[in-house]
């Protein structure tokens, strides 16, 4: 896919049963819909590297490769840590993502596509895809746990963080209850929304406009260049020097901000093989900062969260809160095979800077 062949992701409200593993969602929020039940990520693979408490699911991307039977099915999983300390400026180690993938013929799901009206037996179709594995999963994050409630024994967690938040929440009034534990929402988990695509439209002629603009402005600095032979050179050289790179910056938020203006709800690009569309001209990836994926195979781009993203989950606050400009995320270009393993691709989150920030307010 070239860099002009982009796909944007939006959220839309949807019926429940739409988001279960078995009908293959895109989405946003609530627990993750695991693709395999075998092979989950570990729960120290779902630390953030900066707290080491546990991250909350983000959002996953169903990216089946076509003419590929390994990843007839195949999933993008993303997490992140919601500790707002964590999230300094360009450091990644607040999230993760893991790729996983099927082919048609699997022991989970059947090999015809899921209904497109809701099937009588989704909940025994769900129950049978755990059971076949044997796994089980948090109440409160939806990913594995096997510390069962010592008192009642009926719900799991994954550790004893968020046995307390279910405590706290409300497992303290039910457990050992008559009724059981409610099937409520956990406090935790962002709010859930399928993720709905269509293409990009106008590319070709937004960026050829966007290109023209930069040469204008890189030749308006180019001008205004210093003489060598002045006493003052170096001084002025290096005020050019940083003049020059607040263009650069300028014109690179810019061009960003005029590339999402006609749809400006777009929360995800998805582009396997094309390039990102960054905030910045700083911190910005060289291919050797990239690191390929353990079969060897070089990592490429396939798709970004866009910062809309996180006006719909609700972390804005007085204080800080978790933030970024744009999520990068790189995967093996090979989509190589892992069996029922879990594999963690590459992420790389750029941050706007501080007179970014402002701009954007007062737009």
């Amino acid at each position: 896919m070239s860099s002009a062949e982009v796909v944007l992701g939006f959220l839309e409200d949807s019926e429940p049963w739409r988001l279960r593993a078995s009908q293959f969602p895109s989405k946003v929020g609530g627990k993750p819909a695991w693709l395999s039940q075998r092979g989950l990520p570990s729960l120290a693979g779902l630390e953030c590297e900066k707290c080491g408490l546990p991250m909350v699911f983000l959002l996953q991307v169903y990216a089946p490769i076509s003419g590929q039977d390994r990843s007839f099915h195949r999933t993008l999983f993303l997490f992140c840590c919601k500790t707002p300390d964590c999230y300094s400026q360009n450091d990644s180690r607040c999230m993760r993502v893991f790729r996983s993938q099927l082919p048609r013929k699997n022991e989970f799901y059947s090999y015809d596509p899921p209904p497109e009206d809701e099937p009588q037996n989704l909940l025994e179709e769900d129950h049978n895809v755990l059971s076949i594995s044997g796994v089980k999963l948090c109440w409160v994050c939806g990913c594995p746990g096997n510390k069962a409630c010592s008192r009642c024994h009926s719900v799991t967690y994954c550790g004893r963080h968020h046995q307390t938040v279910h405590w706290k929440h409300s497992h303290k009034k039910e457990c050992l209850s008559a009724e059981g534990p409610t099937v409520a929402s956990s406090p935790f988990l962002f709010p859930e929304s399928e993720l709905v695509t269509e293409p990009e439209e106008g590319v070709q002629q937004g960026k050829e406009g966007e290109d023209a603009e930069g040469e204008e402005e890189q030749g308006n600095v180019q001008k205004s260049a210093v003489d060598p032979s002045s006493s003052d050179a170096l001084e002025e050289a290096d005020l050019e020097e940083m003049a020059l790179h607040e263009t650069e910056d300028s014109k690179v938020f810019q061009q960003f901000k005029k590339r999402i203006a006609s749809e400006p709800h777009q929360v995800i690009r998805y582009s396997r093989g094309g390039c990102p569309l960054w905030v910045s001209s700083d911190h910005v990836p060289s291919e050797d900062q990239i690191p390929p994926c353990i079969c060897g195979a070089k990592r490429t781009f396939e798709f970004q969260v866009m910062p809309q993203l996180l006006n719909s989950l609700y972390v804005d606050s007085t204080g800080a809160s978790i933030d970024w400009g744009t999520v990068a995320v790189y995967t093996c270009s090979a989509s190589c095979n892992h069996g029922d393993q879990y594999c963690s691709e590459f992420i790389w989150k750029q941050d706007f800077s501080s007179d970014q920030q402002t701009q954007n307010k007062k737009t």
